[in-house]
């Protein structure tokens, strides 16, 4: 029997998520099977890949609670197929727990609710790679090769099988398929003017640049980033505070807890002199909060009430601009004009019903609906977004409007709370409600117990103090789009000391309220709940040219850094850290927003200046601290270009309808992933996941969630189901047991 030939490319989570599938669906297989898989990672860190390796530093965070990540399917996915049993699919969460069991380490002694080191997500993956590995090599003519190599090319055969060639160009093997799951590689800085000036000026002066991070543990040169050095890092998201942590405890500095509770930084000596942080928007990501939803995920995750996929589809038929991709109509929208404003409505019903209960929520709803419902039927009439988002939010406001006055006027004595009670709506709930959120239980009964008592009432509400800083006055905490946003107001400062001190009261803010958690923070439950647990809807609207050119261009631009702020920030420990090394003076942010670049010929440094806070701040080695977009023709490694000029892949463009295209720099990709080729034909030998379908769908990273049906066990069963249905095809006889084994 001539055996199947299957390769499988980048050993990253992904492998290990497909080799849980290979292995129980090739475990349930009736018959003989005949099946060589290889397996290929140029980094050697099978099971793990380079992002997730155990051996990277240990300050790295995995950016995922210990209770939301596995590594198999589980009961929960939609015709998920056989099962492995229970003890071969330990969730993250069991790993750990196991592992602290049989060694005592202090490492693996986690909860459900922490944040675990990146390193140990990479123990684990390592570990669960060995065991599927093992499974499928216990199985009756299936073969599995590991390769640590980097593939830089494939060539088609006459026979329609692929050879598979090294980095040096060499044959390795012919396959019959191929699985690309190359996860996040980088970009050659030259292809970028920008970075090509920064990488030009490094080269003839002294100053260095480090054009991408990762890994960390080989970013920097022997001496470089030393004490007495200044490092500037562009970007202050996850990957910049990777860099800040590996330079600062990576390099033995040790953070200490006060007598407040909050954290000293005590340096080693070994770290650079000054750490220059800066971005477009001047902010780190906003710090995760508290995950009180993984009490019940499912019931306590979000459900849209406004921003829906029905919501999407009927935007599409009243707004839509019609225009043909791929052979495919497709109406797209305008993201800003069309999704945001209703973004905007969900995000202000959750923070007011988080803030003033679900009653309150309810009637909120129903004032909303009638002019939502037109906004859905007329696409908002031409509107600009402003507009429309004012037009949403009207018949909200007006209803927030009397609660916040009801409110603080029981609140301040000013109304007897048995005179408040005949609203639409039903202010004891709504009025409890708001003081448990704003004051915490134990001071909210302490209130509540003064209701009667106008007087009594003002005076225990001006003693009382909120551990979140909210303000106590319900017209305090009205939800505001741009406050989310810009948290820090750009008339509040003027110099660098002042910047750093708003930054630091923010940090502060930030911190409680993530501590509150993201089912009583309105702030957080409405970030989280809209822009996290709503992703779905997003990629509805988003996914395969939902949005024309220059609204998908914008998206990327403006709201997915919006998404990335306010959502997918770093866990209260990380952020705790680096509000302790801002206070040291290690960590400088007062560059502020919209700081840039200039290069200082005569003193061969890089220059960052802060336009708003007149900083001026000499640096010795730049690092572009972002992780790199996937862009298949700038790509450093070798295996994305050649695709390219082979014709087998091609770049996904969504096509401009009286405006300028727009190439995001993924692959131009099938529903079920697979590559469409320069000329027009889908090859069904070729998949790929994750990093390249970036640009025509969105969001397509993350690691496996339990429980949820995640949508990355879902794009592997539809790999997986056609694979064993074309390697029936192809055997025949065997096509029978591989169809009920990937069914």
């Amino acid at each position: 029997m001539t055996p199947i030939t299957l390769a499988v490319v980048g050993a990253g989570p992904s492998c290990t998520y497909v080799l849980d599938r290979l292995a129980a669906t090739a475990r349930a297989a009736v018959g003989q099977l005949s099946l060589d898989v290889h397996i290929f990672d140029r980094s050697g860190k099978f099971g793990a890949g380079q992002v997730h390796s155990p051996d990277q530093p240990v300050t790295s965070f995995l950016n995922r609670i210990v209770g939301q990540v596995s590594f198999a399917a589980d009961e929960s996915v939609v015709d998920a197929g056989p099962l492995l049993p229970r003890q071969d699919r330990p969730t993250l969460l069991e790993w750990c727990r196991a592992k602290y069991a049989a060694t005592g380490e202090k490492t693996f002694d986690v909860a459900a609710e922490d944040w675990p080191k990146r390193y140990v997500h990479g123990l684990a993956l390592r570990e669960q790679f060995e065991r599927y590995v093992a499974i499928l090599r216990a199985v009756p003519g299936v073969r599995v090769h590991l390769h640590a190599a980097e593939v830089s090319d494939l060539e088609e055969r006459v026979d329609g099988r692929l050879v598979v060639r090294g980095a040096d160009g060499e044959r390795i093997l012919d396959a019959d398929h191929v699985l690309m799951l190359t996860g996040h590689s980088s970009n050659d800085p030259l292809r970028y003017p920008r970075q090509a000036a920064w990488a030009t000026f490094a080269e003839r002066t002294e100053a260095a640049f480090v054009p991408s991070a990762y890994p960390l543990e080989r970013a920097f040169a022997p001496g470089q980033a030393g004490p007495g050095s200044t490092v500037g890092c562009v970007g202050m998201g996850l990957t910049g505070i990777d860099v800040i942590l590996h330079l600062t405890e990576g390099r033995g500095g040790v953070f200490e807890e006060r007598a407040d509770g909050t954290l000293a930084y005590r340096a080693s000596g070994a770290e650079p002199a000054r750490i220059v942080m800066f971005s477009r928007a001047g902010l780190f990501t906003f710090a995760r909060p508290y995950n009180a939803k993984e009490q019940n995920p499912e019931e306590l995750e979000h459900r849209g009430v406004f921003l829906t996929g029905a919501a999407v589809e009927q935007l599409r038929a009243s707004a839509g601009a019609e225009v043909v991709i791929d052979g495919r109509e497709q109406r797209q929208l305008d993201f800003r004009d069309h999704v945001f404003p209703v973004v905007v409505l969900e995000m202000a019903h959750l923070y007011y019903t988080t803030l003033f209960g679900a009653d309150f929520g309810a009637h909120l709803e129903t004032a909303a609906r009638p002019g939502y419902e037109a906004f859905l039927s007329d696409g908002g009439r031409g509107a600009p977004s402003d507009d429309s988002v004012r037009r949403l939010l009207a018949p909200v406001e007006l209803l927030v409007d009397e609660a916040v006055a009801t409110i603080d006027a029981v609140l301040s004595g000013t109304l007897e709370y048995a005179r408040a009670k005949d609203r639409s709506w039903h202010v004891e709930p709504a009025l409890l409600r708001y003081l448990d959120v704003v004051f915490g239980p134990e001071q909210a009964a302490g209130l509540a117990s003064h209701l009667d008592a106008p007087a009594g009432l003002a005076a225990a509400v001006a003693a009382a103090d909120s551990p979140w800083r909210h303000a106590k006055s319900a017209d305090g905490n009205r939800f505001s789009w741009e406050r989310s946003i810009r948290p820090i107001a750009r008339d509040s400062f003027r110099t660098p000391e002042e910047y750093r001190e708003r930054f630091l009261d923010f940090l502060d803010v930030d911190h409680r309220w993530a501590a509150q958690d993201n089912l009583m923070n309105p702030a957080k439950a409405a970030a989280d709940g809209v822009w996290r647990d709503l992703r779905d809807t997003l990629a509805a609207a988003v996914d395969f040219g939902g949005l024309h050119a220059a609204s998908h261009r914008d998206f990327l631009n403006v709201y997915m850094r919006h998404h990335n702020r306010l959502c997918n920030g770093a866990a209260l420990e990380v952020m705790e850290k680096l509000r302790a090394l801002i206070r040291h003076g290690l960590v400088d942010v007062s560059a502020g927003p919209d700081a840039e670049v200039v290069t200082d010929e005569e003193r061969g440094v890089f220059v960052v200046r802060g336009p708003l806070t007149g900083a001026e701040l000499p640096v010795d080695v730049l690092v572009d601290s972002r992780v790199h977009p996937f862009d298949a023709a700038n790509d450093v490694l070798a295996l994305y270009p050649n695709l390219l000029n082979r014709g087998l892949v091609r770049k996904w463009r969504n096509p401009g309808a009286g405006e300028a295209d727009f190439e995001p720099g993924g692959l131009d990709l099938t529903k079920d992933f697979h590559p469409v080729r320069k000329d027009g034909t889908v090859d069904a030998r070729l998949t790929l996941l994750g990093p390249p379908s970036e640009g025509v769908m969105f969001f397509q990273l993350g690691a496996l969630r339990p429980n949820q049906n995640h949508h990355v066990m879902q794009d592997i069963l539809c790999w997986i189901r056609q694979f064993w249905a074309q390697v029936g095809d192809r055997t025949g006889h065997q096509s029978g047991a591989l169809a009920r084994a990937g069914a």
